[in-house]
Formats: C-alpha cells, structure tokens, sequence
C-alpha cells in the first residue's frame, strides 16, 4: 500500500468511527431507549433484563449505521484534504481523481462485503436473543398463543430433513391445521402429506384425515395412500414449535429462502420475506453507493466545514431511506416486485453517484 493510499484512509478512519458512534446514538436514543423504558414501566422488567436487551439490540443498529457512516466519513475526509488544497497538490502531482478515490471506494466495499457477513451470522441470533426475552421473561402470559402460517423446519447433519407448514397454531390447545409436510432425501423432495389437523398427544404429534403422496425422482407422484390418523414425525412439543417461529428480521438468508419455498407451495404470500430477502445485499451495498456520492460532493466549495459534512449527510441519509420505506412498502405490497424494490434505492443512488464522480473527475 502506497503512502497516498495510507493517508487517504487515516483520514477517512476518524470520520467513520464518529459517524458509527453517532449515528448509533440517535437510534438508539430515539427507539432503543423508548422502548425499555416500557417494558420497565408497564411489565416491570428488570436492570438485569433491560441490560441485555440493550446488547442485543445493538447488531441491528450497527449494521443500519455502516452506510451512514461511509457518507459521512467521505464528505469529511475529502472536505478537509479539499479545504486545505491538499487534493489540488495532489492533482498537480499527476494523479487523477480516480486514482485519489479508489482506496476509498476499495474500504467501502469491504465494509459492505463486512456488513453483508455480519448481518447474516451475528444479526439475526441477536434479534432472536431479543425477542425470546421480551416473549418470554417480559410479555409472558400477555402475548398471543395462537400463529398463522407456521413453518418447522427439521434439520439432520446440516440438511434439509422435513419442511411442515399449518396454516394456524394454537398452542393452549396443541393443535395445528391445515397441514402439509414435505421430507427430503439429500435435497431432494421424496414425500409430501397433507393433513386436516394435527394434536399433541402422550409426547408425539397425531395427524387425522390425510393423504400421503410418496415422490418419483421426476419430482411426480408415484402412489397415494389416504389416512384417518396417523403419527408424525416431527418431534418438537408445542412451546418448542411457538419458540422456533421468527420474524423476517430474525432469520438468515438461507432460512428465509427454506421459508418462502414453503409458503409458496402452500399460494400464501411471501413478499415481506422476499423484500427482506433482497434487502439483505441492498441495504449493506449502500456503504459503496454512500461513498461513490460523497466522495465527489466533499470536494465541492465550503465543503471543509465538518458542521455542513455533517448536515449534508443528513439530508442525503433522510433522501435514500424515504426512498427505501416507499419501496419497501411496495414491495410488500406486491406492486413492485421484491427484487427491485430492495434494489431501487442503490440504483438510483449508484446513477447520481457515478454522474457526480464523473463531474468531479473533470
């Protein structure tokens, strides 16, 4: 690494950091707080629960702040070496702007590629960490007992054993409805039952009024054999199942693909999952296209003062993520496909990046 390329990135460190630290602070100031305070106030948790609460939220906050922080950090870092005619020697050096740009957007993508991690492996086990102690230490008894669109998933020596979907739970009673399980051998769909209902009885699962579909490789049906009762496989209790059930936010990428390829064959709707799917590569790529946007802005007049760095930012950040909840929200929608709605945002920000990096090259 040449030096130019060392001093770039110093100057780019402090501003990143401040702006994680910062950025943090507001979220966690503005929702985070709010919301122990009630679950101090209104179900009396303890300091001790609170306190976890307060870790597990932190993940999420962090990877939503990364982007925010690459703006921030290239407005303020390039304003500076701008303000301070530092580019212009290095200009007059020889070198391009490109060439001046290229570390930046080289860390940019390693922060995406770092949030992209981050938010598959330690993200969602937070979220779920965080939702079982509000579940269960805090809400208790107050929360609901009965779910729609139950997904279990059965999984052997890190394969796929058994995919079963309810359409409703209840689990005061021990009952699922509208049942359908499909087995799988080495990835491959090799049984499909379908039944009425489904009750916890002495320890295992009964299943009553159904019809069992054995698969050809062809993935066609080979025999059929109707049933009145008939134990299932799966061996979780109730609690267990109610427990296991996630939100979108909760889960990683390969369990919302397993997720939606069970809701589908069942013709339910998956365009929250979908879009939550997507956003989990849009939403850290945002780092990169944060960058390409301020960058080329930093060098612009009167930019060297940190306190308009700051507000540029700012309104930048409000502009993208309106775009993103309007997307969103069509997305989930269905009138937007889920694929573009989560791309949408990056897209348009990647045209006017590109549009004023190539302004600033010249």
């Amino acid at each position: 690494m040449r030096i130019l390329d060392k001093y770039i990135l110093t100057e780019l460190l402090g501003p990143f950091v401040f702006g994680i630290a910062a950025f943090s602070s507001v979220f966690i100031g503005t929702s985070t707080l709010f919301k122990l305070a009630q679950y101090i106030s209104k179900y009396g948790a303890s300091l001790l629960t609170v306190t976890k609460l307060f870790f597990y939220s932190l993940p999420g906050i962090v990877v939503l702040t990364l982007p925010m922080s690459m703006l921030l950090a290239s407005l303020l870092s390039f304003g500076r070496l701008s303000g301070s005619s530092e580019i212009t020697a290095m200009k007059s050096g020889g070198l391009s702007f490109y060439r001046l740009t290229t570390p930046v957007f080289i860390i940019a993508f390693a922060v995406s590629i770092f949030a992209v991690v981050f938010n598959e492996t330690v993200v969602p086990q937070s979220k779920t960490a965080y939702t079982t102690i509000v579940r269960y230490e805090i809400e208790r008894e107050s929360r609901p007992r009965s779910q729609e669109h139950v997904v279990i998933k059965d999984v052997k020596q890190g394969e796929l054993e058994r995919l079963t979907y309810a359409r409703k739970f209840d689990e005061d009673t021990s009952t699922m409805y509208t049942i359908t399980m499909q087995e799988f051998e080495k990835d491959r769909l090799v049984r499909v039952e379908n039944a009425e209902k489904a009750t916890w009885q002495n320890g295992r699962w009964v299943m009553y009024n159904g019809i069992i579909h054995d698969m050809t490789a062809e993935g066609k049906i080979e025999r059929s054999m109707r049933f009145v009762q008939q134990t299932m496989p799966v061996e979780k209790p109730p609690a267990s199942i109610s427990r296991e059930q996630k939100k979108p936010d909760e889960m990683t990428i390969k369990e919302l693909k397993q997720h939606i390829k069970a809701l589908q064959g069942e013709f339910v709707t998956t365009n929250n999952f979908a879009v939550e799917l997507h956003q989990r590569l849009s939403i850290p790529m945002a780092s990169l296209v944060f960058a390409m946007i301020g960058t080329p802005l930093g060098l612009q007049p009167h930019r060297s003062s940190s306190s308009i760095g700051l507000g540029l930012s700012i309104i930048i950040i409000l502009i993208y993520y309106a775009v993103m909840t309007v997307c969103t929200a069509l997305g989930q929608g269905g009138t937007l496909p889920p694929v573009v709605a989560a791309w949408i945002p990056n897209i348009l920000g990647i045209i006017v990046g590109a549009i004023f990096v190539r302004r600033a090259a010249r």
